[in-house]
């Protein structure tokens, strides 16, 4: 215990608690617990520390609410100056489960006025506790070497002939305490029995839910994760923190991987459409006249997309123009223009596709470290990650980005259409051009008269058609540079929807669904468990010495707690009665 100062600095107490059991038939159902008597000073042989402890300890014991506190103050001292009174009535102010005890009340003359002050003080007058005031007799200094009967006699004696006699019997005497003690703690016991039954209950479901997790349950987590990867969100472990606000990186989310990857990739499909393209192209002419020589701001990695006027758009397809000029004649482009075209509007998109899949890759990580966290014992989490969970989330990443690489590739070559989509747009496109055309040249061709003879402002509208022919005439004859420029425009903006969509589609399902979400459930499964060679199992599932001691300390308290609760329930059962 310390108190040698062999293994510890020598001290005068110890917290250790040194236990006594005495059984036999006619031992009563009783458990003290003798506290240190309470020190106000250190002394040679006792230090601060130990006058520190005392209180300490005295206090851990007072302040639980299922003790019965026998406060014995000493008939040698003046019980005003008993610091064991001030504590319990801090702790139990009414006095409902402090019993007073009075000790060597035989140390004073007989009518003495301090024989009196304890005399008044056993008859509950003076410091009042509901529990009362019970007075024994200590054996003397010539009566050590008595027997227990010996003394018990003595006591009978005194309380037979002294003025302590005017106390009832029940409240003097060795023999009446026991009894009443007895009696004390089975009241008080019956008191405490609901919340008894509700601490059982919970202590029982604590011990259980501690030994479960001393073993790996494979099949558990397969279906756990499985109804997490596929959005089946039933059971208690989906019902937790949901009114935290929806994130990858919230609890609740981190519990649901299928609704946090469906808003990622959602997120990942809407970040394409605003930023994923380099330029944004302005339509609407410029008001100063048309030319193709401007210079075109490059843009800046991870930003949004530069804006371009209609006269810079004009003067970056130009420029491009030039540079993939071939043998086609003045007014057509090479056809592979398109293609780079694309490629500069494009070029954010694998580092898009590549920071997406990351993220993905961290949430699964992240759901299966939490899953084995509540599901694995702690002892063996470190191994099962590196034996096994490791290697195959290392091996999932890299086929993801080796498909990920392959798509990217595709990406960067000539782009292929098939989709009839690509020609409607086109065909949109140069149906907008010719109606903003047609529209300028029948605004130009109407003039507005008022009619004859007529004194209102209404006017009549004319239209020449010879101008909205010449006008229209005149517009579609536009510098053959211009005219390539927007039909290169046209297919660029007709190729970069459709590819976009198809590219998200490739990530979304090629990348993210077949190679990181689908089969996650499978990584720790009851059929993996069944592969496992003998040696490899030996050394997943091998326990410490100390892992098996805890494991017999929860058998062996879940069966005291159930033989308890059995007991506790047929108490109460007869106290109802």
């Amino acid at each position: 215990m310390g108190i040698d100062g062999v293994d510890a600095p020598r001290s005068a107490f110890a917290r250790d608690i040194f236990s006594i059991e005495i059984e036999g038939p006619s031992r009563p159902q009783l458990t003290l617990v003798d506290l240190p008597g309470l020190i106000q000073n250190e002394t040679k042989g006792i230090t601060q520390n130990d006058v520190e402890l005392v209180k300490e300890i005295t206090d851990r014991y007072i302040s639980q609410s299922r003790t019965i506190f026998l406060a014995v103050v000493s008939a040698t001292n003046d019980y005003a100056n008993q610091g064991i009174l001030s504590k319990v009535r801090k702790v139990d102010p009414n006095g409902e489960r402090t019993l007073g005890s009075i000790t060597k009340p035989d140390r004073h003359p007989s009518g003495s006025g301090t024989e009196t002050a304890y005399i008044n003080l056993a008859h509950n007058e003076d410091i009042f506790f509901k529990l009362g005031w019970h007075v024994v007799k200590n054996r003397s200094f010539e009566e050590g070497n008595h027997s227990f009967a010996e003394r018990n006699a003595s006591e009978a004696e005194y309380f037979r002939t002294s003025n302590f006699s005017c106390l009832p019997h029940d409240n003097v005497g060795i023999v009446a305490l026991r009894h009443r003690l007895s009696r004390l703690l089975f009241e008080h016991i019956k008191q405490e029995l609901p919340k008894l039954n509700g601490d059982l209950n919970r202590a029982l479901e604590d011990c259980k839910g501690q030994l479960a997790s001393l073993g790996i349950r494979s099949l558990e987590f397969h279906r756990v994760c499985a109804a997490a990867v596929n959005g089946h969100y039933e059971g208690d472990r989906f019902r937790f923190a949901t009114g935290e606000p929806f994130s990858p990186s919230s609890r609740a989310s981190i519990r649901r991987p299928r609704a946090t990857i469906q808003r990622m990739n959602a997120d990942f499909a809407a970040s394409m459409r605003i930023r994923g393209h380099s330029y944004t192209f302005d339509r609407i002419k410029d008001a100063q006249k048309e030319k193709i020589d401007l210079d075109i701001p490059v843009p800046p990695t991870g930003h949004e997309p530069v804006h371009l006027s209609r006269n810079q758009t004009l003067s970056w397809v130009g420029k491009i123009i030039v540079r993939n000029r071939g043998k086609e004649l003045p007014g057509n482009f090479n056809p592979l223009l398109v293609g780079e075209m694309f490629w500069h509007q494009s070029e954010r998109w694998p580092e898009l596709a590549a920071n997406h899949v990351e993220d993905i890759t961290e949430v699964c990580r992240i759901s299966l470290e939490h899953l084995m966290d509540e599901l694995c014992p702690k002892d063996i989490i470190s191994r099962l990650w590196t034996f096994h969970f490791e290697e195959n989330l290392k091996t999932r990443n890299g086929t993801a980005s080796k498909e990920l690489d392959q798509i990217i590739e595709d990406h960067r070559g000539h782009p292929i259409n098939y989709n009839h989509y690509y020609t409607d747009i086109v065909k949109k496109r140069r149906l907008e051009r010719g109606r903003d055309l047609l529209a300028t040249a029948l605004e130009d061709a109407t003039t507005h008269s008022h009619l004859p003879g007529c004194n209102s402002n209404h006017t009549s509208a004319g239209i020449n058609v010879d101008t909205v022919i010449d006008t229209f005439a005149r517009g579609s004859e536009a510098e053959m540079e211009v005219h390539s420029s927007e039909e290169a425009l046209d297919r660029l903006h007709a190729i970069y929807k459709v590819a976009q969509k198809t590219f998200i589609a490739n990530i979304t399902i090629q990348v993210v669904e077949r190679h990181l979400i689908r089969g996650l459930e499978d990584i720790f499964s009851p059929i993996l468990v069944n592969r496992l060679t003998d040696t490899e199992a030996e050394n997943l599932a091998s326990e410490p010495e100390s892992c098996k001691r805890q494991r017999e300390f929860f058998q062996d308290r879940i069966e005291k707690l159930k033989a308890g609760y059995s007991i506790l329930r047929r108490v109460m059962k007869s106290t109802a009665t």
